[in-house]
């Protein structure tokens, strides 16, 4: 079955920003049929010692606020994604048909896999908040994990809130979803306070296409620096896949359709492009 694209389906994007600059990425949404609003978020006297971690959850909360408002997906992308070239006319990796669909990442890091459906549309797991789509439903959601948050951690130390999402939405009885490949770049250099707190930096594993432009960690270094950190994406993602990361093994020898699991797993790799 055809699937709508991706400016089919949304209907607002946000760009999620602080002080970056954001020229490139607005023109490059615009272009692809996704006119995009950048919410940048004012320093106030209560962040001083917040930590970068939880400004960027209150960040997307605001996100989370308009895009309950809606009545069609809203795409919510950082100040550092970089999407690939014909990003709006690709297929939408949530199913709008579903009254239960919450939220599908177009970009992924340390993704799992649960099923596929006969349309082709794959739930699993993710985290990271660089590039997503979310209904209505699952943002009026998102704002109730949000008060829990607030109410519950400290906002000066770093919190890996993103990795919950999947769980709590899934709670909830709403389906999270995963893209057959990714539709852009992490493009942000590595983030001192994700070191502190033992995380190395991500980078998409496979793409759906060329990037539309350099991202910020390959600025003003040679081009084989972009290639190769390409290639640590590829290759780190082929290595989940073969260890049963990716698409884990009890899941997949209990499900219904391993073969549409393992189609769908082995078929992303199935690409020369770094």
């Amino acid at each position: 079955m055809m699937q709508p694209t991706l400016a089919e389906t949304i209907a607002q994007t946000f760009i999620i920003a602080y002080q970056e600059f954001t020229d490139p990425l607005e023109q490059c949404l615009n272009q692809e049929g996704l006119p995009c609003e950048v919410l940048r978020q004012v320093h106030l006297p209560a962040y001083e010692h917040y930590s970068s971690s939880y400004l960027c959850f209150l960040n997307h909360l605001e996100g989370w606020k308009l895009a309950a408002q809606g009545t069609k997906p809203t795409l919510i992308v950082e100040a550092d994604f970089v999407p690939v070239i014909g990003m709006g006319n690709l297929p939408s990796p949530l199913d709008p048909e579903r009254s239960n669909a919450g939220l599908a990442w177009l970009y992924t890091c340390a993704p799992q896999l649960y099923s596929v459906s006969a349309q082709g549309y794959a739930i699993g797991f993710s985290t990271a908040g660089v590039a997503y789509m979310v209904t209505p439903a699952a943002a009026r959601c998102l704002l109730d994990f949000a008060q829990d948050l607030i109410t519950s951690v400290d906002p000066t130390q770093y919190i890996n809130w993103d990795s919950e999402i999947e769980k709590f939405l899934r709670g909830q009885g709403l389906w999270c979803y995963v893209p057959f490949r990714n539709y852009g770049e992490h493009g942000g250099k590595p983030n001192p306070e994700h070191k502190r707190a033992g995380l190395g930096s991500h980078r998409a594993d496979i793409l759906y296409g060329p990037l539309a432009f350099c991202p910020l960690y390959a600025k003003d270094e040679p081009r084989i620096t972009r290639w190769k950190t390409r290639l640590d994406g590829r290759i780190k993602g082929l290595t989940r896949l073969v260890l049963g990361r990716y698409l884990r093994w009890k899941i997949l020898f209990s499900s219904s359709t391993p073969l549409r699991l393992l189609s769908f797993a082995i078929s992303r790799q199935l690409t020369l492009r770094i």
